[in-house]
């Protein structure tokens, strides 16, 4: 199961306390202030791992602390650095303030990293603070605390070409069609209930990630069906493809709705470049195919059999198209 939403509690360690402490050496009664500094408190981090897929982990142990540095000693020695926590994230895990709502962090690319809280710095030892003047100070500072803050973090799903379109639309057999995904299938709304992924080659330097999405009905915008959690995905696809049943009774006006619900989620993603397809034309007679998508009200639109595999090829070539016109998109922040 896709677990693409989590709520975490993250604290840095303190740092260690300094040190108050004179030398001591033989027929040196009276020796200097030798007092090490404290260690810095650990941090906690997140760390793209592009092996984690889901945010399970971090919804079944919430919190995370990060150790706290050692205090100082004599002899100058500084105390021992507190150990990092680092989190595992998926690549498209964004990062907001779970009081504010604020993104802190958009984690793209496996590697990047970005730290949640910060380690308290390590107190001062009193052999900082001998001067010319003060030889012998007793003074040593505490160390400092660590970070500590609620996070929620977002995964949205990152793709190329993301497929739009209403429960039962043929979405799900379209994917297993043209990749190796194997998606639950079945004839009634919302069989994909949590995204799809899978990779379209074409050949070796033409390859593009389509994600399967669950289906969107009037009123998503606003959470209805399967609402927000459809909408969060469609954010970082490059190019949108709007897929409709051949059979239904008005797809323009469907198309007119899916518009309206992607527009009032975000205005980004009702500019994306987009692709109408009408599926299932094994339901038509063969003789009936040519004049589909202009009695449907749509005749821009291609017309696939994902069953048979009719116009596959053409609908591939058509995506692929789009996809070499379409830029890379500045990155959503929802």
């Amino acid at each position: 199961m896709l677990i693409d939403l989590a709520r975490i509690h993250v604290i840095a360690g303190k740092g260690g306390d300094g040190c108050v402490s004179f030398r001591r050496e033989k027929y040196v009664p009276k020796g200097g202030p030798d007092g090490g500094d404290g260690g810095h408190g650990g941090s906690v981090t997140l760390a793209v791992d592009p092996h984690v897929r889901t945010l399970l982990d971090c919804r079944e142990a919430p919190r995370y602390r990060a150790d706290s540095g050692r205090a100082g000693s004599g002899n100058n020695r500084t105390g021992k650095d507190g150990e990092d926590v680092v989190i595992k994230v998926p690549p498209g895990t964004v990062v907001k303030d779970a009081e504010t709502g604020v993104a802190l962090a958009d984690l793209l690319e496996p590697g990047a990293t970005w730290v949640a809280a910060r380690g308290g710095r390590g107190g001062r030892g009193n052999a900082r603070f001998a001067t010319s003047t003060h030889q012998a100070p007793r003074r040593a500072d505490p160390g400092e605390p660590g970070e500590e803050r609620g996070l929620e973090l977002e995964l949205k799903l990152i793709a190329d070409v993301g497929l739009v379109g209403l429960p039962n639309a043929g979405k799900s057999t379209l994917l297993s069609r043209i990749t190796r995904a194997r998606p639950r299938i079945a004839d009634y709304p919302f069989t994909t209930l949590e995204p799809n992924l899978g990779i379209v080659v074409r050949d070796p330097e033409r390859q593009f990630v389509v994600a399967d999405l669950p289906g969107l009905i009037e009123g998503a915008h606003a959470g209805k069906g399967l609402g927000l959690e459809f909408l969060r995905h469609v954010e970082r696809t490059r190019v949108l493809v709007f897929l409709f049943d051949v059979s239904r009774p008005d797809p323009a006006e469907d198309l007119r709705m899916l518009e309206n619900e992607l527009a009032r989620h975000s205005g980004a993603l009702a500019k994306k470049p987009r692709l109408v397809t009408l599926t299932k034309a094994d339901l038509l007679p063969a003789d009936e195919h040519a004049g589909a998508p202009a009695r449907a009200g749509l005749p821009e639109a291609l017309l696939v059999s994902a069953h048979s595999g009719a116009g596959m090829d053409a609908w591939l070539e058509a995506t692929w198209r789009l996809l070499e016109a379409s830029s890379i998109p500045e990155e959503a922040t929802g």
